[in-house]
């Protein structure tokens, strides 16, 4: 029997046991639900985030790609994102979520645009299943939206990491769940997937991506958790894995002080890159092409609670990732800089001001792997 299959069987096995149990519980709540409550019901969503960018780095441009010749365009305004969702009820087991980035019509829109396009049925709340295109579970950021992060965007991690097949938005399935061992709440979630991006025709090749995420309630009063990821699979034919490590915390320190701190490392093969090599100029084993990368996110929270402003945040984002650090290693550390006002709640209103500051070990001209400074001023609205 094949590896792939045995796990296939493995992952079935551990599943039937949950939908068996859910079954009678999910019947039950389904038929009180009927009770004064009508489906299908909508939640309409949506974020609209404009920035202006300023390079400082010399022949820099404002997407950090350098220019040893010809004129660089150092200063412009932009549409991040304009997104549109619709989150549907159809009972109180299961739901359809669709979201687009409309922004991503400025360029070419082949892989991009539709975003979140998945089912998903609860049977409990030890277990429910998820079947479409959707962020797995696979880190602390793949569980915040991005227009609530402390920062201007995701880690330089969580992009590379999404070209591998392991975060962003990815098509598959997965299973997830919570419960407890003993006083401490866990939180898990398993998944399978394509492997290579959204909006994809078809798998890229008959390899699958196995991951999963597990989240453990160390402390409530101090929101400190601590959660592991682990992932295996096949990329035509080679063996492939990411795993690691992260953990958040919220102190309260006063009436109107809070500090957050997320802390979160990540390593695993660079597939990706391996392929785009040209078989002559890379080596016969992928595993000698790895990334890995941490990052520390702290951020100091006042509440302000004045007329329409509601709070100020201070954040400093240092993140240090190398895309292949054991062959041609080329260490990218980005410090990122950033306050934030706050208008209404849960950052229905926000406007950002800071700095994306890039210092590569080599700079390598024509490309984006070079010294820059870039500011930026974003302003946000969400629904």
């Amino acid at each position: 029997m094949s590896k792939p299959l045995l796990v296939k069987i493995i992952f079935i096995l551990l599943i039937i046991p949950h939908f068996l149990n859910a079954q009678t519980a999910a019947t039950q709540t389904a038929a009180d639900s009927d009770d004064g409550v009508k489906y299908p019901q909508f939640q309409f969503k949506g974020l609209f985030q404009a920035r202006y960018l300023e390079s400082f780095g010399k022949n820099v441009d404002v997407l950090g790609v350098h220019h040893s010749t010809g004129d660089v365009t150092q200063s412009s305004f932009d549409i991040k994102r304009m997104r549109v969702g619709l989150n549907t009820k159809l009972s109180e087991a299961t739901e359809v979520v669709i979201l687009v980035n409309l922004a991503d019509f400025k360029s070419d829109t082949k892989g991009k645009v539709l975003e979140n396009a998945y089912a998903k049925y609860t049977f409990n709340k030890y277990i429910a299943v998820t079947g479409g295109q959707f962020r797995p579970a696979f880190g602390i950021e793949e569980l915040v939206p991005v227009d609530i992060i402390k920062s201007f965007d995701f880690s330089n991690q969580y992009y590379e990491f999404g070209k591998n097949g392991w975060t962003s938005f990815q098509i598959g399935a997965s299973a997830s769940g919570n419960f407890d061992i003993g006083k401490i709440p866990v939180n898990y979630a398993v998944s399978v997937l394509n492997g290579n991006g959204k909006n994809q025709e078809m798998d890229k090749d008959n390899g699958k991506q196995y991951s999963t995420r597990w989240v453990f309630g160390l402390s409530k009063e101090h929101k400190i958790n601590l959660g592991l990821n682990a992932g295996t699979g096949k990329v035509f034919k080679e063996k492939v894995f990411a795993f690691g490590a992260d953990i958040t915390s919220d102190f309260k320190l006063t009436d109107k002080f809070t500090f957050d701190l997320q802390i979160e490392y990540k390593q695993g093969t660079n597939h990706n890159l391996y392929f785009s090599l040209p078989v002559d100029t890379r080596t016969p084993d992928v595993s000698d092409y790895q990334m890995r990368g941490i990052y520390f996110l702290p951020n100091l929270r006042y509440s302000v609670n004045y007329k329409k402003l509601t709070s100020l945040e201070l954040s400093c984002r240092f993140e240090s990732f190398d895309p292949s650090y054991k062959i041609n290693s080329n260490v990218r550390q980005t410090y990122t800089p950033m306050i934030s006002f706050e208008f209404g709640k849960a950052y229905t209103g926000r406007i950002e001001m800071g700095f994306e500051i890039d210092k590569y070990a080599r700079n390598i001209p024509d490309t984006s792997s070079y010294n820059d400074n870039l500011f930026l001023i974003q302003f946000q609205c969400r629904l």
